[in-house]
C-alpha cells in the first residue's frame, strides 16, 4: 500500500509538475496570444487606414482622370475647331491662289498679244518712216533741182534786164 502510495504520489507530483509546466506554457501561450492579439489589433488599424487611404487615393484618382479627361476633350474639340477654321482658311486661299493663277496666266496671254502688236506696229512704223524719209529726201533733191534751175533763171533773167537796162541806155 505504501509503495503504491508512493508510486501514487510520485504520479502525482509528476502530474502536478507537468500541469505546472503546461499551466506555464499556457501562461506564456496566453501571453504570446495577447501579443499576438495585439498585433493583429494594431495590423487590422493599419489596414483600415490603409483602406481609408486607398479609397481617397482612388477617388482622387477618378477626379483626376475625370479631369485629365474633360481636358482632353476640350483641347480635343479645341483641336477640331481650330482644324476646322484652318481648314477653310485653306480653301479659301487656294480659291484666292487659283484666281490669282488664272489672273497671272490672262494678262500673261494679254502680255504676249500686246508685245505681238507693239513689235507690228513698230515695224509698220519703220516702214512708214523709211517711205517719208525716202519720200522727203527725194522731196529734198526735187526741190534742190527746182531751187537750182530757178536761180540759173534768175541769172539768165537778170542778165536778160542788165541787156534790156543796157539796150535802153544805149537807145536813150
Amino acid at each position: 500500500g505504501v509503495f503504491m502510495y508512493n508510486h501514487l504520489q510520485q504520479k502525482m507530483q509528476n502530474a502536478e509538475a507537468l500541469a505546472q509546466k503546461y499551466k506555464q506554457q499556457q501562461e506564456a501561450l496566453s501571453a504570446q496570444l495577447q501579443v499576438v492579439y495585439e498585433h493583429r489589433s494594431r495590423l487590422e488599424r493599419s489596414l483600415q487606414k490603409e483602406r481609408g487611404e486607398h479609397k481617397k487615393t482612388k477617388e482622387d484618382f477618378l477626379v483626376y482622370k475625370l479631369e485629365a479627361q474633360e481636358a482632353l476633350n476640350k483641347e480635343k474639340q479645341d483641336s477640331m475647331n481650330r482644324y476646322g477654321a484652318l481648314s477653310s482658311q485653306h480653301k479659301i486661299l487656294k480659291n484666292q491662289h487659283d484666281d490669282v493663277k488664272k489672273q497671272l496666266l490672262d494678262l500673261q496671254l494679254q502680255h504676249n498679244s500686246l508685245k505681238l502688236e507693239h513689235r507690228k506696229m513698230l515695224e509698220t512704223h519703220s516702214q512708214k518712216y523709211a517711205q517719208l524719209q525716202q519720200e522727203k529726201d527725194s522731196e529734198v533733191a526735187n526741190l534742190q533741182d527746182t531751187v537750182f534751175k530757178l536761180r540759173e533763171e534768175s541769172k539768165l533773167l537778170r542778165k536778160a534786164h542788165q541787156e534790156v537796162h543796157s539796150q535802153l541806155l544805149n537807145a536813150q
